[in-house]
């Protein structure tokens, strides 16, 4: 097996291609260099782009005439879909960012409201307790006001019984001077 050689078939072709590559190479070496050949070839290509232009336009009228679209409205149609989806995707990703702002911002009003709602209840139990100490402190106000004019009562009372006690002291001293008076004359007639 070792004897047997390696049959490679496109070795021929390799070597068939280089030599007709050399060849061209040469032969257009050989054209450029000639000078006349080089004007004819730039006055063809000249020639060439004129007609070309010419036909490009005529059929951009024929086509605007018969309503038919040209490469260069189809190809203005795809880069105008293309900045579009372009477009509906950053539109998409704001309207995403949007809706994760909306929910994180509800969480925050929820948060909120759980902690207003809170601060409310407890306002309400102070006011209804600030409401209870009210009424018992206006029942307290009625109280000190009750005994108030009850200590008025009784200081009137008081006034009343000193004057009471004074008349009866007067009354007293009078039925003492009128028992001594009493007691006077008779005792001084006994002495006379």
């Amino acid at each position: 097996m070792s004897s047997e050689k390696i049959i490679d078939p496109l070795f021929g072709f390799k070597q068939l291609s280089g030599i007709w590559d050399k060849q061209i190479n040469d032969l257009l070496y050989k054209l450029t260099d000639n000078k006349e050949f080089v004007r004819t070839a730039s006055f063809g290509l000249n020639t060439y782009s004129f007609y070309l232009e010419r036909i490009r336009k005529n059929q951009e009228l024929i086509a605007a005439l018969m309503n038919i679209p040209t490469k260069k409205d189809i190809a203005n149609a795809a880069k105008l879909s293309i900045q579009t989806e372009e477009k509906i995707d950053i539109l998409e990703e704001q309207i995403w960012n949007l809706q994760d702002s909306v929910s994180s911002i509800s969480k925050q009003n929820l948060e909120m409201f759980e902690e207003v709602e809170n601060i409310v209840m407890q306002l309400k139990n102070e006011y209804q307790k600030m409401a209870q100490e009210l009424a018992e402190n206006q029942k307290i106000k009625d109280h000190l006001q009750e005994l108030r004019k009850e200590i008025d009562l009784l200081k009137s009372i008081k006034l009343d019984l000193g004057i009471i006690e004074k008349d009866r002291e007067k009354v007293k001293k009078e039925s003492g001077k009128n028992q001594e008076k009493d007691l006077v004359p008779t005792g001084t007639n006994i002495t006379k």
